[in-house]
């Protein structure tokens, strides 16, 4: 595979995931008779992928998180999902925390965390074996 063919497979591959994800969610939806639901949400994920194409042709930044070429834009999209990560599990261990104050078992915020943090320790070790 070329070059300019990589670059083009790796820059549509997210608008790719946009359509699919969006087939998922009516599929997903039609199954429990919420068809309505699932149209909307097919139609939000194909448009962010089409505002995702739209854009990356103004925005340096948007075709950089797109097409991988760019170490910057690269470094920068892994410490923002870092940062989106770390506000995610927050969320999770505080809802863990509520509902125990409330009474109930805590679930499903206390397996969420539990996944959280399986993940984080296997790519640790991961990384550390690696490196």
């Amino acid at each position: 595979m070329s070059r300019s063919a990589k670059a083009q497979l790796i820059f549509w591959s997210t608008p790719a995931l946009c359509a699919v994800t969006g087939i998922a969610f009516l599929l997903t939806a039609w199954h429990a008779g919420h068809p309505g639901r699932g149209l909307g949400a097919l139609a939000i994920m194909v448009v962010f992928g089409v505002v995702l194409v739209l854009a990356s042709r103004r925005s340096e930044t948007v075709r950089g998180l797109l097409d991988r070429r760019d170490e910057r834009i690269t470094r920068i999209d892994l410490l923002a999902t870092a940062v989106s990560g770390l506000a995610l599990t927050l969320a999770v261990i505080v809802g863990a925390f509520v509902e125990i104050a409330r009474g109930h078992s805590g679930a499903p915020y206390t397996w969420l965390a539990a996944v959280a943090a399986v993940a984080y320790v296997g790519a640790v070790v991961v990384q550390r074996v690696r490196g």
